[in-house]
């Protein structure tokens, strides 16, 4: 399983990013897609997770209300879009997948891609 994330940036207090996670490598029909974030000097954080099979959502509570998690299944491809975007939203996102039911445990994942930069100046 291959996953490449991508649409990071610097974006201003209040805006908005879309991220991308593209998987390749197997289908995904029993797989759930989750997204983290990693601060400097922070644990990581569960940020959403969605399931391929039924469209069942997590969310992280910091996020909830401003994130959306959504797949496209032509593409393989997980979305997180990011509104209302806060300095406190800066991390490296990274996604990452696992067989089963989406967790908002990180160790519970087994494929993870390569993080992509969000950051939001105030």
């Amino acid at each position: 399983v291959q996953l490449q994330a991508s649409g990071g940036g610097l974006v201003r207090a209040g805006g908005s990013l879309r991220l991308s996670c593209a998987a390749s490598g197997r289908t995904f029909s029993s797989y759930a897609m989750g997204w983290f974030r990693q601060a400097p000097g922070k644990e990581r954080e569960f940020v959403a997770a969605i399931s391929w099979s039924d469209n069942s959502i997590l969310y992280g509570g910091s996020v909830k209300g401003r994130f959306t998690i959504s797949r496209d299944d032509a593409k393989n491809t997980v979305y997180l879009q990011m509104n209302s975007l806060k300095p406190e939203d800066t991390a490296v996102y990274s996604c990452a997948s696992r067989e089963g039911r989406p967790t908002s445990n990180y160790g519970q994942y087994d494929y993870w891609g390569q993080g992509t930069q969000v950051t939001v100046s105030s």
